[in-house]
């Protein structure tokens, strides 16, 4: 299975490093050193990492045959994907692949159906719940242990507390 582990951003510095936004919570393991990547767009790679590090908070990569600015600049914006196994799951209980995540029903604490896991979005903060209702409308849910307090796999549901104004605009504390 294949999955988007980071987006290459701006060039840095003039010998091909990049900086990427990752989108994986494991980067030492899917965007290491001789890491190998399949890309989005298949043109661009597949990208083989050369070297990493941090850089004001941010993750630059150089990869093998990219040696200029120009060749940096020419991947922006290019999605990095990796091969993982389907069955492979995070070393932390409380984090979650976004396929185990997708086709969850979603309930409240009080058992009343709110729709269907349709699409994880990651934001540079904390993730948000791409919720389809019954009525084809959507919700998003911001994916933090205050707001979703269960996950559970085996009854393929994701349980939420949800402050007022989530789910009804009318209930919206004024």
């Amino acid at each position: 299975m294949q999955l988007v582990v980071g987006r290459i951003g701006r060039a840095h510095g003039i010998k091909g490093e990049v900086s990427v936004e990752v989108r994986t919570d494991e980067p030492e393991l899917r965007l290491a050193p001789g890491a190998v990547l399949v890309t989005d767009p298949a043109s661009a790679g597949p990208l083989t990492v050369e070297t990493g590090r941090v850089h004001s908070g941010r993750l630059m990569l150089r990869f093998a045959g990219v040696k200029d600015r120009t060749g940096a600049e020419a991947l922006r914006n290019v999605l990095l994907i990796a091969d993982v196994d389907p069955d492979e799951t995070p070393e932390d209980p409380e984090e979650f692949y976004d396929h185990q995540l997708v086709d969850l029903d979603v309930v409240t604490t009080d058992g009343t159906g709110v729709g269907r896991i349709k699409e994880i979005s990651h934001l540079p903060f904390h993730d948000l719940l791409v919720v389809e209702r019954p009525d084809g409308t959507e919700v998003m849910v911001p994916f933090v242990a205050e707001i979703v307090p269960e996950i559970d796999l085996e009854q393929q549901r994701a349980v939420i507390d949800p402050p007022p104004g989530l789910l009804d605009e009318a209930e919206a504390e004024q």
